[in-house]
Parts: structure tokens; C-alpha cells; sequence
């Protein structure tokens, strides 16, 4: 007979309810991998040893209650209750609290911060403010109940009973603590008369510090405009805000000391150093006394140092005169000089000079015209003679003619001209006007002539 057959859903449920039964609290120890962090503020995780792992899960509200970060690699103790995850039919530990292995969760937590805060350059020197010598006032925050602000309050009174003090009453230890302290931080900056803190409270447990090892305290102080000093527990407590603070006091009773000097030495001081300006003045005095009375010894009669510049003066005078006619006797020599030269140099010796040149020059320029022309008459003489001799009318003078046609072209052969043409005949005395009858070419004319007489042979 078949078995009834569950389905899935029906299966997982049943898983679920005998996990969650039997296994409704829990501790595992493993090491924390593939860690994942959404911005739902959950946590999801994987928990393996050396052959097994299982999934897990921290809820937000779980995951800010933890002191420390999940850090992929971390072993840890995980407290929770095991369940199923039924859309993938999955088991997962639902871990509402851990610790880790080894040191203690506090412990673990402060080194991580230390480490983060340090890498931003939170604890770097160069970011240091110097602590005022003696402060306008002094601003205090810690618990106004607790032992701490009695020292310092006490040990302030006794140094220097003068200088005001403003408290920030806060609380110094539990949740609220961190978030107290530093507001009272940022509200001391506001202030304009403060120009130190001390931030800080009396011994205790790592757990009664912890405010002191929070991040919005370690910032406060990082941002913090007027210096911070840090005084927290006993000399052998180290807390984060004494690594981000301008200077770090063993006890709150150390910071009392160190914000402030002792009226008493500074009276001292004071006092030494008024004696010691009144020697100085009193030494300089006496050497400027001296030194009156050194030169009151060396200082003589007005009327003597007088005397002394009248007579150089006077010797200056007679000096200056014989330059001056030195001068005027070189200067007058040389006035002489330029004017013979300006005489030999005159405009009009030189005008005359030049007129007989340029008359000179005259007479050379109108004897060689003369010849030029002499002698371009010649030459065209002698270019109309021979131009007469080529002409073309002194040929005509001895039979010959010009043949133009109508339009007055030139004809010079008789392949210009044909029969009843008009032409011009110019002759040496006149033109006669023509009519070409018949155009008979030498080699024509040659041919009847030899016609003829071969017709005279035969006959």
C-alpha cells in the first residue's frame, strides 16, 4: 500500500517545526565567510569550520547591538536559534548575539576602531593644536556627580583660582553616553570665550570607558576647533579619544595640572622677570650715562666749531673763485678758437669760392654743348646724304617709278594686279592715273616670243 505523499511545502514545514523544537537555542563556534551587508542593515554570513558550513543571518537590530564589526575571517561564538528558510527549504542560524573567539568583544571592537581611525590619519601629529600657557577659560565635560570633576575643580582652585571654568554636565558611561559627550564637544565650539577642553572621567572597567572608545566621540574631537585633552581613568587606561586628542593626560586630576600653570610659579616667573628687566634697564642707563658723559668731555665751544666751518667756508669760496676763473680763461681760449675757425668757415668766402666754380663749371658746360651740337650736325648731314642716296625719289629722277593700286597699296609683281584695275603711277614730278589692259608675266612673254620664231622657221 503507497504511503501518503507529502508536498513540498508540507515537507519543509515539518523540517522547520522539528529544527526550531529541538534546536531553539544555540552556540556555534565558527569562522565568519562570505559576509555580505545590504543596505537593509541586515547581516548574511556563512559560519565554516574545516568540512562544514551553514548559513546565517543577524538582523539590524541584533547587528547595532554588537560592540565589534563581522569581518570575513573572524572566528567567533554565535548565539541564536536554528529555523528553515522555506522558499529554498534551507537551514540558517538566527544569531541575535556574538562574541569573538579569543579576545573579548570590547577588546576586538576597540582595536578595529583604533586600527580604522588611525589608516584616516585621525592620530597623525600634524593635525595637533598646541594647549594654550594659560587659557582665557576652560571648558569641562564629564559627569557632574563623579569624582573626577571634584579633583579637577579642586586642583584648578588651588593652581589658579581665576581663570573661569564652564562645565557640560554629561553621562559618562552607558548607551546614551557617546552621543552625550560629543554634542557637548560641538556645543563648546559654539562658545566664543573657551579655548580648551577637558574631555574625560574617572577609572573603571573597559565596559564603565567604553563611551571614550566610541567614533562620534573620536570625530568630535578630530573636528573640534579649540584643543582637547584627554583624561580618562587611571595612567595605565589607553582609550580612543586619547589617541585623537591634542594631548593626552594620564587622570582627570593630571589634566587639571597640565591645563594650567601654578599662580605661585607663575608669580615667581613674573617676579624674576621684572627684577631681571629692571637690571637691564638699570645697566643700559648707566651706559648711556657713561657714554653722555664721554661725549659731554669731547664736545666743544659752539662758538670754536662755529669759527672752524666760517673758516672753511671762506677757504671754500676762494677755491670755488680760482676754478671758476680757470674756467672762464679755458672757456674763453676755446670761444677764440671756434670764432677764427667760424672766420675761415664764413658763408660768404665760401659763396664766393663756390660762384667761381659754378661759373667755371658754366663755361665748361656751354663749350661742350656747342661741340655736341657741331658735332650731331655733322653726323646728320652726312645721314641726309646718304638717306638721298637710297631714296626712293632720287631713283624716280632717273626713269623709274612707283606702281600703287587704287587703295594706294604698293604693287610689286604682277600677280597684284588684275586686267581693268585702277593704278597709280608716281613718277619723280606727278601721279598718273592707269587702267591695266592686259597682264602678259615674263615667262608668257617668253613663250610667245619663242612661238613667233619657231612660226618664222617652218614657214
Amino acid at each position: 500500500m503507497q504511503a501518503e505523499a507529502l508536498t513540498v511545502t508540507e515537507l519543509t514545514k515539518s523540517v522547520k517545526y522539528l529544527l526550531e523544537s529541538n534546536f531553539s537555542r544555540i552556540c556555534v563556534l565558527g569562522e565568519i565567510s562570505s559576509l555580505a551587508r545590504p543596505s537593509s542593515g541586515h547581516l548574511y554570513f556563512n559560519l565554516k569550520d574545516e568540512s562544514s558550513q551553514v548559513s546565517g543571518v543577524m538582523f539590524r537590530s541584533s547587528a547595532q547591538r554588537c560592540k565589534f564589526e563581522l569581518e570575513n575571517g573572524l572566528e567567533v561564538f554565535l548565539y541564536g536559534r536554528l529555523s528553515v528558510y522555506e522558499p529554498r527549504g534551507t537551514y540558517q542560524i538566527i544569531v541575535d548575539r556574538v562574541e569573538p573567539f579569543g579576545l573579548g568583544a570590547l577588546q576586538l571592537a576597540f582595536e578595529q576602531l583604533k586600527e580604522r581611525l588611525e589608516e584616516e590619519g585621525l592620530f597623525d601629529e600634524e593635525h595637533k593644536q598646541p594647549i594654550p600657557y594659560l587659557p582665557s577659560a576652560i571648558g569641562i565635560v564629564t559627569s557632574p556627580t563623579g569624582a573626577a570633576i571634584q579633583d579637577i575643580l579642586n586642583i584648578l582652585e588651588r593652581r589658579f583660582a581665576e581663570i573661569p571654568v564652564v562645565i557640560n554636565p554629561v553621562s559618562v558611561q552607558g548607551e546614551t553616553a557617546s552621543r552625550e559627550i560629543a554634542q557637548a564637544i560641538k556645543q563648546f565650539n559654539r562658545l566664543k570665550n573657551v579655548d580648551v577642553m577637558i574631555v574625560g572621567r574617572g577609572g573603571g572597567s573597559l565596559e564603565d570607558l567604553w563611551a571614550f572608545n566610541e567614533e562620534p566621540v573620536a570625530r568630535a574631537i578630530y573636528n573640534s576647533r579649540i584643543p582637547v585633552i584627554s583624561a580618562v581613568g587611571h595612567e595605565t587606561d589607553f582609550c580612543i579619544s586619547d589617541f585623537v586628542a591634542d594631548l593626552r593626560a594620564p587622570t582627570p586630576s593630571a589634566a587639571a595640572e597640565l591645563v594650567v600653570p601654578l599662580r605661585e610659579d607663575l608669580e615667581y616667573r613674573l617676579e624674576d622677570a621684572r627684577s631681571e628687566l629692571i637690571s637691564l634697564v638699570t645697566r643700559k642707563l648707566d651706559q648711556e650715562k657713561e657714554r653722555v658723559a664721554y661725549f659731554a668731555k669731547r664736545l666743544r665751544s659752539p662758538d670754536t666749531v662755529i669759527q672752524t666751518y666760517m673758516m672753511k667756508a671762506d677757504e671754500y669760496v676762494m677755491r670755488l673763485k680760482r676754478n671758476l676763473e680757470k674756467k672762464v680763461l679755458l672757456h674763453g681760449n676755446r670761444l677764440d678758437n671756434l670764432m677764427q675757425r667760424l672766420v675761415g668757415e664764413s658763408p660768404a668766402i665760401r659763396i664766393d669760392k663756390y660762384g667761381n666754380q659754378l661759373n667755371e663749371l658754366q663755361l665748361r658746360m656751354k663749350n661742350a654743348l656747342l661741340h655736341n651740337l657741331t658735332s650731331r650736325k655733322n653726323r646728320l648731314t652726312e645721314l641726309v646724304h646718304v638717306l638721298d642716296t637710297v631714296s626712293p625719289l632720287s631713283t624716280m629722277t632717273r626713269g623709274y617709278s612707283v606702281l600703287t593700286g587704287s587703295a594706294g597699296r604698293l604693287i610689286s609683281t604682277v600677280k597684284q594686279v588684275r586686267e581693268k584695275s585702277r593704278l597709280n603711277i608716281r613718277l619723280s614730278d606727278g601721279t598718273i592715273k592707269a587702267v591695266s589692259e592686259k597682264i602678259i608675266p615674263n615667262e608668257s612673254e617668253n613663250e610667245e616670243l619663242n612661238n613667233g620664231e619657231e612660226y618664222r622657221t617652218k614657214k
